[in-house]
Formats: C-alpha cells, structure tokens, sequence
C-alpha cells in the first residue's frame, strides 16, 4: 500500500509557522520547505483554516499563521482537519537536510511504533 505523505507534509509546514509566531508565511515560502508547489500548499492547509488550526490573510504582508498555540493543537486533530486517518502515513523523508523535518519524522517513527 502507498503511504500519504499529506499528514508528514503538513506537520512539517506546522512546525515552520511555530517557529516564527508572528510572521505571516505564504504559500509560496511555505511550498519552500516541502518542495511543492503553492498551490498544493493552499489545498492542503484549507481544511485546517476551516478547522481553526491556521488563519490567513490577504493581500501585502498576508499569509498563514498558527490559529493557537502549537501545544494546543492534537495531531487528531490536524489529521481530521484533513480529512485522514492517522495511519497510515509515509516518514520517508523528502528534504534530508532538514532539520525540522528530521525533527518531524522521528516524531511520527515513535508516534506509528506505538500507535501499532
């Protein structure tokens, strides 16, 4: 069976939009670090603005921020956001040299080991 990467992709795009609060990120910054493009950004994320998890805005200094704090925030519930289970996912890695997304994968390894 082929692994979804949708729920890794996004959990790495959450963990960048943690580190910088206060800064709007757009889609094309954010398709930056999963090497995708914006526009499969904007479709990913749209369930979690609806589910409140993120916020955008447009226009000049617009783009996507954290709704609430990240420890506010279940993997349950980013995984209904986008309409997933929680298993399966892929961790297969798709930017190696990236520290948060390393950061990201062991995270989900251990979550999948005993979620099994």
């Amino acid at each position: 069976m082929k692994r979804n990467s949708r729920l890794s992709s996004t959990l790495h795009i959450l963990v960048h939009m943690a580190e910088k609060p206060e800064q709007a990120l757009t889609s094309e910054q954010l398709a930056t670090f999963i090497h995708t493009n914006p526009v499969v950004v904007r479709r990913t994320i749209a369930g979690l603005r609806d589910a409140g998890i993120v916020t955008s805005s447009r226009g000049h200094g617009g783009g996507w921020l954290l709704g609430r704090a990240p420890e506010k925030i279940s993997l349950a519930e980013i995984s209904v956001a986008l309409g997933e289970t929680l298993l399966p996912f892929s961790t297969e890695p798709e930017s190696p040299g990236c520290l948060v997304e390393q950061a990201v994968i062991a995270g989900l390894d251990d979550f999948r080991l005993a979620a099994e």
